[in-house]
Formats: structure tokens, C-alpha cells, sequence
């Protein structure tokens, strides 16, 4: 069900449709639907979103939004990111509610990790 004026659907740049899927396919168990060859769309498990084709990719550290990503196992999810070839930019920090790190996709696009715990 949709709700009204809340995050809907979420859109990242991907140059490499293929390591993106596997990426986040093996690190947040992901779904993926191709809609031709520019556009690929994504299923967390209870949150929409695609990933379209461009050079480009996300910065927080030049003004993009930053997505957060929830996990109850923060190191383990930073160990799963690694090993699936992502790269961690910002390691596990304290803030006020939890802790959390930031992170590199194989198509160069940050998002952060956080944990209540």
C-alpha cells in the first residue's frame, strides 16, 4: 500500500547493471527486474527502487542523498559488503540511536549501513 508523502521509490546511477545485481544480491538478498537495457528495478523486500543506466554514481561527500540501509548485525553486513567487492569509506562510527559505516557499490554509488545496536 502506498502512503502519502512518504519515500516511495528510490533511483541510484549504475554504469554495470550486472555487478550491481550481483552485489546487492548477495549482500541484502535484493530482487531485480530488467526493463530493456537502461533501466533495471530493484526490490529490498519492502522498499521499491531501479537502478539506471549511467556513468555516474551517488557522492554524499559532493551533495547526494545518502540511502541507509538497516542491518541487526553491523559487522557482519560490513564483512558481506567486502567480500561481495564493495569498498568501506567511512568505518564503523558512533552517533546518537546506533552506530553505522558508509560504503561504496562496484558502480561507485556511497550508502550507509546503521544498527541500534
Amino acid at each position: 500500500m502506498n502512503e502519502d508523502a512518504r519515500i516511495n521509490y528510490i533511483e541510484l546511477p549504475a554504469e554495470d547493471f550486472a555487478r550491481a545485481r550481483a552485489f546487492y544480491g548477495d549482500v541484502f538478498g535484493w530482487t531485480f527486474q530488467d526493463y530493456g537495457e537502461n533501466y533495471c528495478a530493484f526490490n529490498d523486500g519492502s522498499t521499491d527502487g531501479g537502478f539506471y543506466r549511467s556513468p555516474l554514481y551517488s557522492d554524499y561527500g559532493r551533495g547526494a542523498a545518502l540511502v541507509v540501509l538497516y542491518a541487526e548485525d553491523l559487522e557482519a553486513t560490513q564483512e558481506r559488503i567486502t567480500a561481495a567487492g564493495g569498498q568501506i569509506v567511512k568505518p564503523i562510527f558512533s552517533f546518537p540511536g546506533g552506530r553505522r559505516f558508509h560504503f561504496l557499490d562496484p558502480n561507485r554509488n556511497e550508502l550507509a549501513v546503521w544498527s541500534d545496536r
